[in-house]
């Protein structure tokens, strides 16, 4: 299978609001149109995670933080662009999106990919993705495809090919949270 044809068979079952198993630039992820709601549901039972806790959300372009954040500060910018190791930023204040994935406070959690797949994968939705690490909540991340358990990869519509020889070690990205009034906080270093 051709690389474009991997993209274009997991965009295809995200359009029709399937559950997808990809890489990312930080771990393989599950994924999601991250604008459904029953979609984003399904992702939350896939993991056997509360609701409570919520996903990040994965953009490919840069330019579409304002379209999903109704405050973009320019020091968010910054840190993504400067960052060596992928980075997701928690905003105050998410839209635009399934409820599912804003925090209680409304807050949200943000990734832009620099990972060619991803990145282009979701240009082709012209939509967001849901991207959690592909394991049961409270059992390790897989660092890489081989260590994803069978129950998640029977659980998913789609399993991407790309990358599933890949051996790289992989870890999840550092999380930031930046407040409105330009505090930063490290949730995960």
């Amino acid at each position: 299978m051709t690389i474009e044809d991997d993209l274009k068979a997991a965009c295809d079952s995200l359009r029709k609001g399937g559950v997808i198993l990809y890489p990312t630039d930080t771990v393989w992820g599950i994924g999601c149109d991250a604008t459904r709601r029953e979609a984003v549901r399904r992702v939350f039972e896939i993991k056997h995670r509360a609701d409570s806790k919520a996903l990040i959300t994965l953009l490919g372009d840069e330019r579409d933080l304002w379209r999903y954040v109704d405050d973009v500060p320019d020091v968010a910018v910054d840190m993504m662009n400067l960052s060596v190791r992928p980075l997701t930023v928690v905003f105050d204040r998410g839209r635009n999106l399934a409820p599912e994935l804003l925090g209680e406070d409304g807050s949200v959690g943000i990734r832009v990919t620099r990972e060619m797949f991803s990145s282009r994968l979701c240009g082709m939705l012209r939509r967001p993705l849901v991207s959690t690490s592909a394991n049961i909540s409270g059992e390790p991340s897989p660092r890489c495809f081989s260590e994803i358990s069978k129950e998640i990869i029977d659980a998913v519509d789609y399993v991407v090919e790309y990358r599933r020889d890949d051996t790289t070690i992989s870890r999840p990205s550092s999380v930031v949270k930046i407040g409105d009034d330009m505090t930063v906080k490290i949730l995960r270093p």
